[in-house]
């Protein structure tokens, strides 16, 4: 983590701080992180829902035993081994969309 060495002091009307304070428990982020996000040239973006890091164990697990099967069906030739890979690059993908949804940042316009 980069070191931070200058402070500011910032002095907001009543409302713009209650819509920063809104925003930054939309994003779950710190007040000072919100701001750099900011700085950076991004939308912070909201925090995601209560079941999400479930959903993403239970697609993990999933493939996972994707993993195995394959194993399997390699050394016994007893599934179609090219549906078998074309399901688990969907997979594949599909997790890394839904990773990129709730983690990355727009850049702001």
């Amino acid at each position: 983590m980069a070191e931070r060495y200058v402070r500011y002091h910032l002095r907001l009307s009543e409302s713009d701080a209650k819509k920063l304070d809104a925003a930054v428990e939309k994003s779950g982020l710190s007040r000072a992180a919100y701001i750099r996000v900011l700085i950076n040239g991004h939308v912070p973006m909201d925090k995601p829902p209560p079941d999400f890091h479930k959903m993403m164990r239970e697609l993990h697990s999933i493939g996972n035993n994707l993993n195995q099967i394959a194993q399997r069906a390699h050394m016994t030739g007893l599934i179609d081994v090219v549906r078998y890979e074309k399901n688990a690059a969907e997979l594949a993908r599909i997790t890394t969309k839904i990773m990129a949804a709730v983690y990355e940042h727009r850049r702001l316009e």
